[in-house]
């Protein structure tokens, strides 16, 4: 047996999980580890202006491609803490990621030695398993298991806590017998999908709901051939969206309070039965249940066997891996077309297609400001069908999901249920780190960016480019949205006169300035006709220099609001005159 220091045994252990690429911040308490990695050389790093942001890398890493688990790294005490929202967010959304903290020695954790906190204690609600290891010899167990429970059933988040000390020792290990343990996954049986393709075949209008599940399983494939199959239309979640191409047919729209279509919540409302796959049913998606559930029946398949009836209760639940239940469900629905016993749905799925092509919203204005419509207007004629959106939160996300088109899975890369500000630059980092030959556009609004803009050196330094839209109204508007029940507009001004640039107009942090500083390009646009041009030149100038390039269309806004009488324009979006007057705008919320 071979003799090595644990942190040693730690990085062989990565790279035999498969561990390619970690993001961090190095630090007296985890520079142990640092030094094993430099001796290995097999594991990339990039380093982070900020521990969170290393975090939210570690995720868009993740995200990008199937099979990925990306590594965060930070040393003791604040390095950890900050990391905490990346794990909440990696968790709330079924990300494996895997961070790493250096930790004060063994013998001056409960004297409040200088950066000591019980990191563990703080990060076990948001991961699958949080441990800080005493003994140098566990150190190889606790990795492994880490592997395990990170691919095991519903994916998500592990922190692993290693006091200096225990980095430091030696133990008795051989990497070259080194094994991953077996991934669970628990597969619906014949029987179940059969079952379930009774209850499908029983009703006259349904629907499936694709989930992020479907994602995580790469199995988009699949749920294609399962609709093409059965001709049921497909009704994806924000986290599923891609799932099924925008523009396939049997794409029935997005149904929600907020990321979702018009022709998505009618087709939902004219639904009896929905086959949920890999979802939540989280509660932008149903918005009030009574409406989202009345009059009709659910079949639910989850992975988590907790996730069965969490919400509401369905009909009939199946615990199962999203791609071994559409596998099986594929061969059944084969089976009994070729029998003659597969129900004929085309006149639904014909009713449908209708739907979605008379209940667009109008996105072509000419005003200036620019409004945000003629934004996503100008991104789906600028970037291809293979092009990764990465969004995190705002009306600029709420908007993409009404207008953007996507055409793949993890061709939309979204924080669904944490929803932390300043996630998307780092997220998009991550995923040009994984996957540098697929076109990148980042989506943000202007106080998301302004939460973690320092990442952009990173992308500058590393030469990870990629396009970040930002949608800059200097307004707040989901938060003075929020606000109005109150009768208030408080604590929300972001704007202010910026005595150095005043081309910003009065709409303060002058973005373009900031991102050149951080060593990126940048391009403001005032004019709906400039955003093609910008959007072109921007393509230009990260060709040409490897960084990232932003794009800040100035939109309008509305400075004096009569609270609760005038609406925000900002997200008024006007619908075609095809648009039936009675059409529903939100499943649960009717307006």
């Amino acid at each position: 047996m071979a003799r090595m220091r644990a942190v040693d045994a730690a990085v062989a252990i990565l790279e035999r999980e498969g561990a390619t690429q970690a993001f961090g911040v190095p630090g007296a308490a985890i520079n142990p580890f640092y030094s094993a990695m430099k001796a290995h050389g097999g594991i990339r790093h990039v380093l982070a202006r900020h521990v969170e942001g290393a975090s939210h890398m570690a995720e868009g890493y993740t995200r990008a491609r199937a099979g990925n688990i990306g590594v965060c790294i930070g040393t003791s005490g604040p390095a950890g803490t900050d990391m905490v929202t990346g794990l909440y967010s990696a968790t709330a959304d079924s990300i494996p990621i895997l961070c790493i903290t250096g930790q004060a020695p063994r013998s001056r954790l409960h004297k409040e030695d200088f950066q000591a906190v019980d990191i563990t204690a703080i990060a076990k609600p948001v991961t699958k398993m949080a441990m800080t290891v005493l003994e140098p010899a566990q150190v190889p167990g606790a990795f492994q298991q880490a592997f395990h429970l990170m691919r095991s059933g519903r994916p998500g988040p592990v922190l692993i806590d290693l006091p200096l000390d225990v980095q430091l020792s030696e133990i008795e290990f051989d990497p070259d017998t080194y094994q991953p343990l077996p991934v669970y996954k628990p597969a619906a049986t014949r029987a179940q999908a059969e079952k379930a393709m009774d209850l499908l075949a029983s009703a006259q209008h349904p629907v499936i709901v694709a989930g992020g599940g479907i994602v995580n399983a790469d199995a988009a494939d699949l749920l294609v051939s399962f609709a093409e199959v059965t001709g049921v239309p497909v009704i994806p979640t924000l986290m599923g969206w891609g799932t099924i191409p925008d523009d396939h047919p049997l794409m029935a729209g997005m149904a929600g309070l907020q990321t979702a279509h018009r022709h998505g919540n009618a087709t939902l409302l004219e639904s009896d039965l929905v086959l949920g796959i890999g979802n939540r049913w989280a509660n932008r998606h149903t918005g009030g249940l009574e409406t989202y559930t009345k009059g009709r029946r659910f079949v639910h398949v989850d992975i988590e066997p907790t996730q069965i009836g969490r919400v509401f209760a369905p009909d009939y639940g199946i615990v199962s891996d999203a791609h071994a239940a559409l596998s099986l469900l594929v061969e059944v629905a084969h089976a009994r077309k070729g029998e003659g016993r597969l129900p004929d749905w085309s006149g639904w799925s014909a009713a449908c297609l209708e739907r979605k092509r008379t209940m667009h919203r109008r996105t072509h204005f000419d005003d200036t400001p620019v409004k945000p419509q003629r934004v996503y207007e100008e991104m789906n004629k600028a970037f291809g069908r293979d092009v990764r959106y990465v969004s995190s939160i705002g009306l600029s996300q709420i908007a993409a999901a009404q207008f953007l088109h996507v055409y793949g899975p993890r061709r939309w890369i979204n924080c669904g249920q944490a929803g932390p500000l300043g996630w998307t630059a780092p997220a998009a980092l991550g995923v040009v780190a994984a996957d540098p030959d697929t076109p990148v556009v980042a989506l943000s609004g202007d106080y998301d960016f302004q939460f973690l803009i320092e990442e952009l050196a990173v992308g500058a330094q590393f030469h990870l480019p990629y396009l970040h839209v930002l949608v800059n109204n200097a307004y707040l508007g989901l938060i003075r949205q929020a606000q109005r029940q109150f009768d208030m507009d408080y604590a929300v001004q972001l704007s202010f006169e910026n005595i150095n640039a005043p081309e910003t107009g009065g709409y303060g942090v002058d973005h373009v300035r900031v991102a050149e500083g951080l060593g990126c390009k940048a391009i403001r646009v005032t004019e709906p006709d400039g955003i093609a041009d910008a959007f072109a030149e921007a393509r230009r100038l990260m060709a040409e220099h490897r960084v990232p390039v932003v794009v800040e269309i100035v939109l309008e806004r509305i400075t004096n609001i009569a609270m609760g009488t005038e609406l925000d324009n900002v997200t008024e979006f006007e619908p075609l005159a095809t648009t039936p007057e009675d059409a529903p705008t939100a499943v649960g919320m009717m307006t």
